[in-house]
């Protein structure tokens, strides 16, 4: 966006915004020091903020024995602590469960940064407030300047006293608001001296050594400033999300261009300096053109001086844009930049054909001081030849040569045959070629060699270089200039192609690999990929760390390797523990021979919570550093396999959970399918015995003897109810024990037929088989059951008076047993899936056999496992109703060959 277009609103700034919206709201109370008063001020604000009708309720409240502060409770509704055995004894402690059940409107949380005791939810009390506000309930709280842990080393320079009970600063920043609660030292000093503070041994004490006057002045200080540097936070962040264009100078922010000269260090550190004397929070801006390729010596310059300003404490941004000047001035006025810092431009031989960046700063910054660095003399004039494209290849002056040679002989052979009226088009040919091949360069030689050979070949007089009239004198020098400039643009030209195909080659590999990380199912793939697309891209050899229980360990790497030196290791435990880069080029162990990256977040959460690992590559020692071009790679490279790694542990974590929750449903209905049908057959059971045993000398021998035989078929029926669970069991563990033999399958069938007449079967069976059927090899025990659950499945569900058919013969080499009944058929929602378990159909259709959804199943289970299949049609072939199940088992080869036979319709 250019610096005339309308400001629009900062979509970070908005959906930060509506985050924030989305959880509760959090009020510090920030003391500059103990005592100051932030728990009686937080007890007030509860007070009136009740009296206004919201619903407030004190979590915890630390009162130490304060008359005043006690007052302010009473009254309030109090969470009872809880108590947490902790060395013998009941410790109480903060209840956060009971917090979220109650959900009041306002929840005051005493001690921001207390350690909760071990043995409960988190190990600090600003954790447990990160639950309340994703809860949605509003908590105000209290702390102290010097339990912020950026501030821990600075507080114990200053009092000497080191502070255990820390907060991180991004807990500290998640506040919606901070309320700072302070008192000059004397007064403070005085408070504890009546005892409102400490007992009068610990205040004692306390000012001889915490509470001197000149450690609560630099406390005071650093409150001030703490508060001041979040207000001017709040305050961008409101500008960016309501679109308002600064600077609004209510605190100093610098901004300063780095550029890819000689200076541009030395810029970045009068930057730093200026920005510690104001305290003021920078930027580093380095703005390129589109197509512009640097030197390598000047981007050398430029990534030297960008990593200087990160190094620093500098938010560093790269840009692309066509107007420099006003590319700063936007993000100056997005940022509330008070104060730009820029070099000075080098002198130039010849006078500047455009204003430099410092003049247009200057000219376009209103509101915005501009600080102009001068150059030391020795950087002060390097010239506009320094600024040129480098000197090309041999091979291009060898081009631009032959071709001013070409044109010459061309134009005095066609001058001889035809004349033409201007052979300086032929020379302009020869200076484009070797600019579109070679670059610019060879092309001004080109252009140089053109104008001797036109002056000295075809303006009179000729074979020599004087021109006898003006206007050819002028004519040539016309020519000069239009041949330089066509040069100098086919040049650019064929820079800006080489570069768009440079980028386009590296977009369609990040394309590629992205698509590729997409695809694949695990996690050590995806670490195998990503290593060898660095390796590919970078040319350095790469190697992926992933976060395990004991620690890191290498995923995979390219070239393979599978252990890195201790120094190495340590800059990999680094990088993945505080979520910054480590190793080679860092501030952080930079003798380690690998550079790492963080996986995941980088937001100062802790291990294990956001990033998943780390990336390294291999910084060798006669290479040269990666260039901001290849850094932008990486770490593009790193968030794709980043997500591609969480995406793959999300999977994993997904196919867990459904796994256990399938486990779950099925046991479940087993559990519901076990205790309902083994219901009946147990009342049968007990109802029988209980009658021999209550009334056995007075029945009958013919009732008693039917008795006995009910109580023998109910049995029989459990135990096939046990066998068939037995059965899936081992078919789902893959452990089903199969003693094959030579099966008659009509002695099978009618076998089947018997045992479910002896156990009360009223239908009509006809089975029917092909002549000289072979014999199957099988488990006979395993086919019986098999077969069994599909003729007791028809019995089941084709009605008492039903036709129950078995047949056996063989088509194309198979054994085909099929069971067909004229009962009502299977639904068809249920046809598809009636081989699954525990599929169970109303009564009328569906499977059977013992009732708990299991008996086709485990039939598809026996038959696949002699190497055959199962299928079910409804109707049967031929009838408007009923079911057929066929039962396919592969023969010999033998008996195949034999054997041919169609099968009855």
């Amino acid at each position: 966006m250019s610096a005339d277009e309308p400001s629009r609103a900062d979509p970070e700034a908005l959906l930060a915004a509506a985050e924030r919206e989305a959880r509760g709201q959090l009020r510090i109370f920030l003391g500059a020091a103990p005592g100051v008063g932030k728990t009686y001020a937080m007890l007030n604000a509860a007070r009136a903020a009740r009296a206004g009708g919201r619903d407030v309720v004190a979590g915890i409240v630390e009162t130490h024995g304060r008359a005043e502060t006690q007052a302010l409770v009473e009254g309030l509704e109090i969470i009872p602590r809880k108590g947490i055995a902790y060395r013998g004894r009941l410790v109480p402690e903060f209840d956060l469960d009971a917090a979220l059940a109650r959900r009041p409107s306002l929840l005051l949380v005493d001690e921001y940064a207390h350690s909760n005791v071990e043995g409960s939810r988190h190990p600090k009390r600003w954790q447990d407030v990160q639950d309340l506000l994703a809860a949605g309930i509003d908590v105000w709280t209290t702390l102290n300047i010097q339990h912020v842990e950026s501030l821990n080393d600075v507080v114990q320079r200053i009092t000497g006293v080191r502070v255990r009970e820390t907060v991180p600063d991004r807990a500290l920043e998640k506040a919606d608001e901070i309320i700072l609660v302070d008192l000059p030292s004397d007064e403070l000093i005085k408070r504890l001296a009546d005892g409102k503070v400490y007992v009068e041994d610990t205040a004692t004490r306390a000012v001889q050594s915490f509470f001197k006057p000149s450690n609560l002045t630099a406390l005071r200080e650093l409150a001030l400033r703490r508060v001041a540097a979040r207000v001017d936070s709040d305050l961008v962040e409101r500008m960016q999300g309501s679109a308002i264009a600064g600077p609004w100078a209510a605190g100093e922010r610098l901004l300063v261009c780095v550029g890819p000269d000689s200076s541009a260090e030395r810029v970045v550190r009068e930057a730093k300096r200026l920005a510690d004397l104001l305290d003021a929070r920078w930027f580093a801006v380095t703005v390129e053109r589109p197509g512009h390729v640097l030197p390598t010596h000047e981007r050398a310059r430029l990534d030297a001086g960008m990593r200087l300003a990160e190094t620093l404490g500098a938010e560093t941004r790269a840009l692309v844009a066509n107007d420099i000047p006003g590319e700063v001035l936007r993000v100056a006025r997005f940022e509330n930049v008070t104060q730009i810092i820029v070099g000075k431009a080098r002198r130039r031989w010849l006078p500047p054909l455009r204003r430099s960046l410092a003049d247009a700063l200057v000219r376009a910054s209103d509101g915005i001081a501009v600080h102009v660095v001068t150059a030391e003399s020795r950087d002060a004039a390097p010239g506009w030849l320094k600024r040129l494209p480098p000197v090309g290849p041999v091979l291009g002056y060898v081009t631009a040569t032959l071709g001013v040679a070409a044109a010459t002989v061309l134009g005095l052979l066609l001058t001889r045959v035809v004349p033409l009226p201007n052979v300086s088009m032929l020379y302009l040919l020869a200076v484009l070629l070797p600019a579109l091949l070679h670059g610019v360069w060879p092309a001004i030689l080109a252009s140089g060699l053109s104008f001797l050979a036109y002056n000295f070949f075809f303006i009179d007089p000729v074979d020599t270089f004087t021109v006898a009239r003006p206007h050819e004198l002028l004519a040539l020098l016309i020519f000069l200039i239009v041949a330089i400039i066509i040069s100098a643009i086919a040049g650019r030209a064929r820079e800006q192609a080489r570069l768009a195909a440079r980028r386009m080659r590296a977009t369609r590999r990040l394309y590629d690999f992205t698509r590729k990380l997409s695809a694949l199912p695990d996690e050590a793939k995806v670490a195998e990929a990503a290593t060898v697309e660095l390796h590919a891209t970078l040319g350095r050899a790469s190697v992926i760390l992933v976060g395990r229980d004991t620690g890191l360990a290498i995923a995979a790497a390219w070239p393979p390797e599978d252990r890195l030196d201790t120094a190495s290791m340590t800059a990999a435990s680094w990088a993945y523990e505080r979520g910054e880069p480590a190793g080679a080029g860092t501030g952080t162990l930079p003798t380690a021979p690998w550079l790492f990256r963080p996986l995941g977040g980088t937001d100062g959460s802790p291990a294990g919570s956001s990033r998943i690992g780390v990336i390294g590559i291999e910084q060798d020692s006669a290479a040269p550093p990666l260039d901001t071009e290849s850094e932008g790679l990486l770490g593009t490279l790193a968030e794709q396999t980043a997500a591609a790694l969480l995406r793959t542990r999300l999977s994993a974590e997904v196919t867990r959970v459904r796994t256990a929750a399938e486990t779950e449903r099925v046991r479940n209905i087993l559990l519901a399918s076990i205790s309902h049908d083994f219901r009946t057959p147990l009342a049968s059971i007990l109802g029988a015995a209980t009658s021999l045993i209550d009334y056995g000398p007075d029945i009958p021998a013919e009732a008693r003897q039917d008795l006995l035989a009910q109580m023998r078929d109910e049995a029989e029926n459990l135990d096939l109810m046990v066998r068939n669970l037995l059965s899936m069991t081992r078919l789902e563990a893959g452990a089903l024990d199969m003693r094959r033999d030579w099966v008659d399958v009509v002695e099978l069938m009618n076998r089947a037929v018997a045992a479910v007449k002896k156990r009360g079967a009223t239908q009509r069976f006809v089975v029917t088989a092909a002549p000289d059927l072979p014999l199957i090899q099988a488990d006979p025990n395993l086919m019986d059951q098999a077969l069994g659950n599909v003729v007791a499945n028809a019995v089941r569900y084709a009605g008492p008076t039903a036709r129950v058919g078995l047949s056996a013969t063989v088509i194309e080499g198979q054994m085909v047993i099929a069971v067909t009944d004229d009962g009502p058929g299977i639904p068809a929602d249920t046809l598809p899936h009636v081989f699954e378990k525990f599929v169970r159909a109303p009564r009328g259709a569906g499977d059977g056999g013992d009732g708990s959804g299991l008996g086709l199943a485990i039939t598809r289970g026996v038959v696949e496992a002699h190497g055959g299949s199962v299928s079910a049609r409804s109707p049967a072939p031929g009838q408007r109703n009923g079911t057929r199940i066929a039962l396919r088992l592969p023969l010999p080869a033998r008996a195949a060959e034999e054997a041919g036979a169609e099968e009855p319709s």
